[in-house]
């Protein structure tokens, strides 16, 4: 009876791993979704930092459900996205960073503001969304490396990139990133020689619209290599994400 009982447990447990076998045994995605999020105002994609710390992608998928989990994925340190293994179905898309939320509720959490778009993910699918940037920051001149100090000094200037009054919260701080490679921002950056200027309560507002210098800390730069330099700047909202420049790169002879 033991002998019995012994084969029919093994004939389960073999069964049970065959139908797990064919479970399992789906096409992996290969659906692409890809595309830019750029500046309303001035149709330039809107820098961020690779990473955690700036935009992401937010996916729903409403094919198989009305209340799907999220999925994320981040952008490119350019403002483009480009990921290449999803599922082919019917997904909501926003993207979320430090600009005007495209998705807002109000304090009941009812949805006021909906700017997500609604698409059919299958092959290659491109979107472009339209956003305003808590701030825009601009080079006002190419960095210049200063030869009797050894140091690289920038200018710069940011401006509101909203009008819309619920999102100018007071600027907290201006950063010039610097770091040895093309991956630069507050997630990747050389703390020898970045500068941050912090300002307390409104004081940040009235730098809006003015020429900000900004210089390299801690004396003389080793040379005879490059420099990559960038310059980030923020508001107190949300998670306080900076809006940046692009990226300048400075070669120290």
């Amino acid at each position: 009876m033991k002998k019995i009982l012994y084969i029919i447990a093994i004939s389960i447990i073999a069964v049970a791993a065959g139908s797990c076998k064919k479970i399992d045994n789906y096409a992996a995605p290969t659906e692409t979704l890809t595309g830019s999020v750029v500046d309303a105002g001035t149709g330039k994609t809107v820098q961020t930092e690779v990473g955690g710390n700036g935009t992401r992608v937010k996916l729903l998928e409403i094919s198989w459900s009305s209340n799907p989990t999220p999925f994320y994925f981040n952008s490119m340190q350019d403002g483009t996205f480009n990921y290449t293994k999803l599922f082919a179905g019917t997904d909501k898309v926003s993207v979320e960073g430090p600009f005007v939320p495209l998705v807002q509720t109000d304090a009941t959490g009812k949805t006021i503001v909906d700017q997500s778009q609604t698409v059919d993910i299958k092959g290659v699918t491109t979107l472009k969304f339209s956003v305003e940037p808590f701030l825009r920051v601009e080079w006002i001149n190419e960095p210049v490396y200063n030869t009797s100090t050894g140091t690289i000094t920038a200018t710069c200037k940011f401006t509101r990139g909203t009008n819309n009054p619920n999102f100018q919260q007071n600027v907290t701080d201006v950063f010039l990133f610097v770091n040895s490679n093309g991956y630069v921002g507050n997630n990747n950056y050389d703390n020898r020689y970045s500068q941050r200027i912090v300002y307390s309560g409104t004081n940040g507002n009235s730098q809006i619209g003015q020429t900000i210098t900004l210089t390299t800390n801690s004396g003389s730069l080793p040379g005879k290599r490059q420099y990559f330099l960038r310059v980030g700047a923020r508001v107190a909202y949300g998670l306080n994400y900076y809006n940046y420049t692009d990226v300048k790169t400075v070669t120290v002879p």
